[in-house]
């Protein structure tokens, strides 16, 4: 049997085998190719691209025109440390959907946004 195994996770783990918390040799063994994706509190200006195309996404899904959103409601979110990354701001954006107006302002964010 040929397997492949990927896997993801948020931990440091090479901290993890100092502390004793993860298997030195299992690492090894997951590590042929790793790929390391910065946080989106790192990558700034993929939000705007990101709610473009989550908005599309949750529109179509929902049978829905998409909503457009302003610069000041992109910029608001631009200004968030988006601790759930990626999967933060999909359910930001389709809370932003389902709450907002026909067009999604920095108000809609703030009120709505649950957090801003």
């Amino acid at each position: 049997m040929d397997v492949r195994v990927v896997a993801a996770t948020n931990k440091d783990l090479k901290k993890e085998i100092e502390e004793n918390n993860f298997r030195e040799d299992l690492y090894h063994r997951l590590a042929v190719i790793l790929i390391e994706v910065p946080a989106l509190k790192d990558r700034k200006d993929d939000i705007p691209l990101l709610v473009d195309y989550f908005s599309e996404k949750i529109a179509s899904e929902q049978g829905t025109n998409k909503k457009e959103f302003t610069k000041d409601a992109i910029a608001l979110l631009q200004d968030s440390e988006w601790r759930g990354n990626v999967r933060e701001l999909r359910n930001v954006v389709e809370r932003l959907i389902i709450l907002g107006g026909k067009q999604i302002t920095d108000e809609d964010v703030k009120l709505f946004g649950s957090r801003f």
